[in-house]
């Protein structure tokens, strides 16, 4: 070809991605990071790919910008901050990384399902002020609990196998899984979400953010839960009304709530989340489900190579 492929980088993605990119003898590549919008604006019409994260809002203003755009890339899962509408009209193609950081995101939701339960950073929080509070910090523990996962995909699936290993019953709702693929986790699928609730001692979200699963978990459903019931999210903010879990914190319908996601990050210190009526009852981090060395790697890799494939013609993984 006459001219390389320019792609851009706004964000600080994991170093096998930008090899790989660098390497490309089709490509030229531009890492810069900490735009402000009018210099984002100012240099879009350049590139025929930009590759981002969660960081930077691809809305229809940026992709109008982007005149000669052929690719958006997200190194990581969810596109939401992307405008797929505006994209597609475009004729724009939106990848990501659909698998990239599975097994970080996996390992988070347990950790985070482990934290709360078990009360383990308010009781780091009593060791850091010199008081020593055993009886405080009794929990609940997994083995023989049922546990629900809201969504069987990639990282529904791992997390069904983990849980087995903790010793607890395994139940799902996902209407676009097959009954062979929960079959073959060990997993009881149910068609109906407000049944399946009321069995579940934990629930635990993975579905992407949609029109279909935003609030999802709202005050009607909370309703259907098992009195003491726990809840974990570390999927995306969205799918969760914050109003009515602060309520069932509070009526004692949920025990607990752990969550790594928001619909607005950062959080506010006068976020509803950090009633201090709440503090014992519920464990916050900062939205770090893909933040390991490998997972970071990995989904810009991923991301990446969907990138190059995109502007070569070629297939991608979807």
């Amino acid at each position: 070809m006459d001219r390389k492929f320019k792609v851009l980088v706004t964000e600080h993605v994991g170093e096998a991605g930008l090899e790989l990119l660098r390497q490309a003898q089709d490509v030229e590549l531009d890492v810069k990071i900490g735009l402000a919008l009018p210099e984002l604006l100012a240099i879009l019409p350049e590139y025929d790919g930009i590759l981002t994260r969660s960081g930077t809002t691809m809305d229809a203003q940026k992709i109008d910008a982007g005149k000669n755009l052929k690719v958006i890339g997200r190194a990581g899962v969810g596109v939401d901050n992307i405008d797929l509408a505006e994209a597609s009209r475009r004729g724009i193609i939106v990848i990501n990384a659909p698998s990239g950081n599975t097994f970080a995101a996996t390992e988070l939701t347990m950790a985070n399902m482990l934290s709360v339960i078990r009360h383990i950073p308010q009781a780091f929080e009593t060791i850091k002020k010199g008081i020593w509070e055993r009886a405080k910090f009794t929990g609940m523990q997994l083995l023989n609990k049922t546990v629900l996962i809201i969504g069987l995909g990639r990282i529904g699936s791992e997390i069904a196998k983990r849980c087995h290993g903790f010793g607890m019953k395994v139940i799902a709702y996902d209407p676009y899984i097959t009954a062979q693929k929960a079959e073959s986790l060990s997993v009881d699928l149910y068609d109906n979400l407000e049944q399946a609730i009321k069995l579940a001692d934990i629930v635990t979200i993975h579905t992407p953010l949609t029109e279909e699963t935003s609030h999802m978990i709202n005050a009607e459903l909370l309703s259907h839960f098992k009195d003491g019931a726990c809840l974990v999210n570390c999927a995306r903010g969205g799918i969760v009304d914050e109003l009515a879990i602060c309520e069932a914190l509070r009526s004692k319908k949920l025990s607990c709530f752990a969550t790594d996601v928001y619909p607005k990050e950062p959080l506010k210190l006068d976020h509803p989340y950090l009633a201090e009526d709440l503090a014992d009852r519920i464990v916050l981090t900062p939205h770090i489900g893909a933040n390991t060395f490998e997972a970071q790697d990995e989904v810009a890799r991923i991301a990446a190579q969907n990138m190059l494939a995109v502007l070569r013609g070629e297939e991608y993984e979807h």
